[in-house]
């Protein structure tokens, strides 16, 4: 069927509408375009494909990346100008905040971070091995595409991905620190038998790893050194860390200045380490690998190992959480407000759990600030965003 393209939605795919008026919610579409759709039918809605572009928007463009043409399925977004990617972002957002925040009025909260370069950013990345050879998948497939480049990837990985031979491994991780040059590769083989990669790579099996094994990762975040083990978390690129420690900064300000900070999902420190100033920090994270490394990059903080549902609340005058990709969720939400918080900054990576997560604060009885959209994954429809609450 041939469709019209009104706008983007949570997943990075194009809405428009059936001749009986149902969604049609499309890959591949970008808002302006007029597209013959390959669909299936789910009921009150359909889905699919876009199978030809019959009259392209003025935001479509070439897939700069040869890899595309070649079958990889990464980057989703790359037949979108980089100067519009922001935008869509923003949209996607406010829809998510209008529709499960019930913010009425999202679209005056929302505002667009900083741009960041969209090419050669990645310095973590997950990659498949076929024979050998690093790759992605193709798109909606289990197929494995070989790469000889990878637009997004940073130097300093993309050599270990095209360069790299990675023996009887099905999946590597790659992790470089862009400040300090380091490099590093985790296999999911108990083998490093017929593995060759650049001088100066360390490799480990997934056991290693998994047992604490290699030296961490050094990487540079607002003047502050992170030491990160293999098994933990951090932000795919350093100048995107820094620009949500600015955002982070401004939105707790100079709530409670000598008051108490709680750095919930603190991971290896990223915030504690550098927005709390003179405020006492308490880090609250899961990983066992995260816990030993906020330890080491925060050694004047109080660091608890447990998970946000099962925390015991403790006083606090802010709040600054970075949940995975579920969000807060409402026993969180309960677990945090208990703290007595009066200033709640909340990164989030998935915007339908920030309208789900901005609706329980609400009821919690704190009103939303104000939103800032931040461009972490350049050519993708990934959404990374900083909020501020106030009780």
């Amino acid at each position: 069927m041939t469709i019209d393209i009104e706008r983007v939605v949570a997943g990075g795919r194009g809405l428009g509408r059936a001749d009986d008026g149902r969604v049609v919610m499309l890959s591949g579409a970008v808002p302006g375009d007029r597209v013959e759709a390959e669909v299936i039918d789910k009921g009150r809605f359909l889905e699919g494909r876009v199978a030809e572009v019959v009259t392209g928007s003025a935001d479509r463009v070439a897939e700069p990346c040869p890899e595309r043409a070649n079958g990889c399925g990464g980057c989703d977004w790359q037949m979108i100008d980089p100067a519009a990617q922001p935008r869509l972002r923003a949209e996607i957002v406010i829809d998510a905040l209008r529709r499960l925040g019930r913010i009425p009025d999202a679209a005056e909260r929302v505002a667009l971070g900083p741009s960041l370069d969209p090419a050669g950013y990645r310095t973590t990345i997950r990659a498949a091995v076929l024979d050998g050879r690093a790759g992605y998948r193709r798109a909606e497939s289990h197929e494995i595409v070989p790469v000889g480049s990878c637009l997004v990837a940073h130097p300093l990985a993309e050599e270990i991905l095209v360069d790299g031979h990675f023996g009887r491994a099905t999946e590597i991780r790659v992790r470089v620190g862009v400040a300090s040059g380091d490099r590093q590769v985790v296999l999911d083989a108990d083998s490093t038998d017929g593995v060759e990669v650049p001088d100066g790579v360390e490799v480990l099996t997934r056991a290693e790893a998994k047992a604490g094994g290699g030296d961490p990762v050094h990487e540079t975040v607002a003047g502050v050194d992170f030491a990160i083990s293999a098994e933990s978390f951090f932000q795919c690129r350093p100048d995107g860390a820094a620009a949500l420690v600015d955002l982070v900064r401004a939105g707790v300000g100079d709530a409670a200045p000598d008051g108490v900070l709680l750095d919930a999902y603190g991971g290896v420190g990223l915030f504690g380490a550098t927005v709390a100033a003179d405020r006492d920090v308490v880090l609250v994270e899961s990983s066992r690998s995260a816990i030993a490394d906020a330890r080491h990059n925060l050694a004047d903080a109080t660091v608890i190992r447990s998970t946000l549902e099962r925390f015991r609340p403790e006083p606090a005058d802010v709040v600054v959480a970075d949940p995975g990709r579920e969000g807060l969720g409402r026993r969180s939400v309960e677990r945090l407000e208990a703290t007595g918080a009066d200033r709640f900054v909340l990164v989030s990576c998935d915007p339908a759990a920030l309208g789900r997560d901005t609706r329980l604060l609400s009821e919690a009885g704190f009103s939303l600030d104000r939103v800032t959209t931040v461009d972490l994954f350049g050519h993708t429809s990934h959404v990374e965003a900083v909020a501020t609450f106030d009780r």
